[in-house]
């Protein structure tokens, strides 16, 4: 379902789904060469948020391109991010943007956190394919 965000007191915009705007995020991170690239649909499992992407990225650069990338298309729809974390560190970025949630981990700290194993029931989504 669409949210609509005053632009204006004259005009509305629709954000596109949160379906549609993971899978977008999903498709810039592959753009940017990140790896195991992985959207899960969480709707079932918390009320915080409809879907997590979780990528690899090789190194600080890589995670600040992906990163700002993500941010300049999801606020040129629209969105607004609610929150960031860790893009100084460059270990683990974490974007907030209310229903959709990014994490962007170096090799090593995607290992070590292993959040899809903690989220293991979450039905993977075929974010290739759309």
């Amino acid at each position: 379902m669409a949210t609509a965000l005053p632009v204006s007191a004259d005009k509305l915009t629709t954000l596109p789904s949160s379906l549609e705007r993971v899978v977008l995020c999903a498709h810039i991170a592959s753009d940017h060469k990140a790896r195991d690239i992985l959207v899960l649909d969480m709707r079932g499992l918390t009320p915080l948020f409809d879907y997590m992407l979780i990528a690899t990225a090789a190194g600080k650069r890589q995670m600040h391109a992906i990163a700002e990338e993500i941010d300049a298309k999801l606020t040129q729809l629209g969105d607004q991010r609610l929150g960031q974390e860790g893009y100084e560190g460059c270990k683990w970025i974490v974007q907030d943007f209310g229903d959709v949630v990014i994490h962007l981990f170096d090799p090593l700290s995607r290992d070590y956190y292993a959040l899809e194993s903690l989220w293991a029931d979450a039905p993977r989504v075929p974010w290739e394919r759309m």
